[in-house]
């Protein structure tokens, strides 16, 4: 499954900066890679992408937001996700996605599942 991105998250510069490396290669690093479902779970259609690039790993901010709009794509740790519904986060907001992963009105309601491979790419 590919997701379109635009990567113009309210983090993508301090997570550069945390890793040492500039935006334009965040973006490369998280796009550039393909990332597995390892499990569902926070919120409906919340999946765990694992598989992150290592440079990427960052720690979740220290005060969450309140709340996070749905699509955005995020990184914390070793995971990046999707968020499905807007909802509260602490994860560190790359950039954000028109593609549904959570309708309820659809069958099956969201198109994860473990082991379902993912891959970002820029929009």
């Amino acid at each position: 499954m590919t997701i379109p991105v635009v990567y113009d998250g309210a983090d993508l510069e301090s997570v550069a900066e945390a890793a040492g490396i500039s935006v334009d290669e965040v973006v490369s690093r998280h796009a550039g890679r393909e990332l597995v479902v390892g499990w569902l779970g926070f919120a409906p259609g919340f999946a765990y992408l694992i598989g992150l690039d290592p440079v990427l790993h960052v720690p979740r901010l220290a005060t969450p937001r309140t709340s996070v709009p749905a699509g955005s794509v995020a990184i914390a740790g070793p995971y990046s996700a999707v968020y499905p519904t807007a909802s509260p986060g602490g994860w560190r907001l790359l950039g954000r996605t028109d593609a549904r992963v959570w309708d309820v009105s659809a069958e099956p309601p969201t198109p994860f599942r473990p082991g379902t491979r993912v891959r970002f790419e820029v929009a």
